[in-house]
């Protein structure tokens, strides 16, 4: 089956501050909407809004208001789509009738069916059918006056790839490209690849269960210390357990400690059974964190599992973030940036270009020559590179933060990068954003700053 992306055009996305003198009125709000969520960063209030259309959502419209919490300016983000020529308000297909038409097409289970509106010219009534599959979650579009379906689209965020966990994995821990996974033997790793770490924020269950990261998957199968002791070799299952829940902790807590109180606070689900493809990903409908274990198991290298939280975390910011082409490029280069940014302290030299390297451990499974790399955040790529493909593209974005990095330190640039997403719109381009993330360090760390930033992003041809 032919998966796409619908993608239709926005009437109004720019970015709209109050007038000078009114800084302090917030605009109404158009009745058409409904709240999304509600978020806090350093510098505001975000509060996110889906379009609806006589009571019905309205497929990629959206709404935002961005308070300025030192000024009270109140920035608008109008993503709202025109909905034209509607004939009716009632389907003529019933919704059962729907779904069994996604059954037959789709190789799942249905989880939901929502009568929607698909926007345009020509706005059609539609069903908007989640189907759960061992690949993740699919949304179908259902005409609901005929019946047939419209398209099909996968609606998980992935990263191809398989990994090591051994902070942040046996190839950066014992300096050897040479490791190799030897279908998951122990003898392929020395033991000194192994670190003994602190497992915070547990609750008293005895399982992989805490304050920022849930262990998912069938009970006879997850990890289970009354002692809290959890102790397995790399050929256990368990043991790609363990380090699933210890790199989305420590990714939580750092940051909170760069001051984000509100940013994917909450028990992230993970889940590291069950798909055995080489790829890994993260399924928005669920909010859940899918590790493959073809090659080297994913969560066997803390670059995937930092890579995919970096996908929860966007979400978490931006509802139904990656809508454009640029949007899922910005998902992708952010998610192997926040790798590289929380593998920092675990290089001997994090000056040094070796830790643009993402998913060392995981590469070894399908590359041939040494340093074994899912991708790098240090090439050379610009604009004029691009190939419409969100992995590849993606490259261009991560450059241009690791150039940030570089600039203004670790801590810095994460604060900056974190900080401006809550105001990204779910079909930003990469100019858009990186106009965003320039003004959030000028106001977080003043004009040099500013400048400095804006000039990572020049230098990739973004602005």
């Amino acid at each position: 089956m032919r998966l796409r992306r619908l993608v239709a055009a926005v009437c109004c996305a720019a970015a709209v501050p109050l007038p000078a003198g009114a800084a302090h009125a917030a605009p109404e709000t158009p009745a058409d909407l409904a709240l999304l969520a509600a978020r806090e960063s350093l510098l505001g209030e975000h509060h996110w809004y889906r379009q609806t259309f006589d009571g019905k959502p309205v497929l990629g419209g959206y709404y935002a208001r961005h308070v300025d919490k030192r000024t009270r300016e109140v920035t608008v983000r109008d993503g709202r789509i025109a909905v034209e020529g509607l004939a009716s308000g009632l389907p003529a297909v019933a919704a059962e009738q729907a779904g069994a038409v996604v059954d037959r097409q789709v190789a799942g289970e249905r989880a939901s069916t929502e009568l929607a509106v698909l926007p345009g010219a020509r706005a059609k009534l539609v069903y908007a059918v989640l189907s759960r599959t061992d690949r993740g979650s699919v949304r179908t579009i259902v005409d609901a006056s005929s019946g047939a379906v419209i398209t099909t689209e996968d609606v998980v965020k992935r990263a191809e790839g398989t990994g090591s966990v051994f902070a942040p994995n046996p190839v950066v821990t014992l300096q050897d490209t040479t490791l190799t996974d030897q279908d998951d033997a122990d003898a392929a790793v020395p033991t000194k690849a192994y670190q003994a770490v602190r497992l915070s924020d547990l609750d008293t269950s005895g399982t992989l269960s805490g304050s920022y990261a849930t262990v998912v998957g069938p009970a006879d199968q997850l990890a289970f210390a009354e002692n809290r002791r959890f102790d397995y070799p790399r050929s256990d299952d368990r043991f790609e357990q363990v380090m699933a829940y210890h790199g989305v902790t420590e990714a939580q807590r750092y940051v909170q400690r760069l001051g984000f109180q509100d940013l994917n606070n909450e028990p992230q689900d993970v889940t590291t059974t069950g798909f055995e493809e080489d790829q890994s990903y993260y399924d928005p409908s669920t909010d859940r964190i899918t590790f493959g274990s073809g090659g080297v198991d994913d969560a066997e290298d803390a670059d995937i599992i930092w890579h995919e939280l970096g996908h929860a975390m966007q979400d978490a910011q931006v509802p139904g973030f990656g809508l454009s082409v640029d949007g899922g490029a910005i998902g992708e280069g952010f998610g192997d940036w926040w790798a590289v940014i929380m593998s920092v302290p675990l290089h001997e030299d994090s000056a040094a270009a070796p830790h643009a390297c993402v998913g060392d451990w995981d590469a070894v499974s399908y590359t041939e020559e040494a340093p074994h790399c899912l991708r790098r955040t240090d090439t050379d790529l610009t604009i004029a590179d691009r190939r419409g493909e969100a992995h590849f593209d993606g490259q261009i974005w991560s450059r241009a933060l690791f150039d940030v990095y570089r600039a203004l330190g670790r801590d810095e640039s994460a604060r900056v990068v974190l900080e401006a997403q809550f105001s990204y719109s779910p079909d930003t381009t990469f100019a858009q954003a990186a106009e965003t993330t320039a003004a959030t360090a000028g106001a977080l760390y003043g004009a040099q700053a500013e400048a400095e930033v804006r000039a990572a992003f020049t230098a990739r041809g973004i602005l």
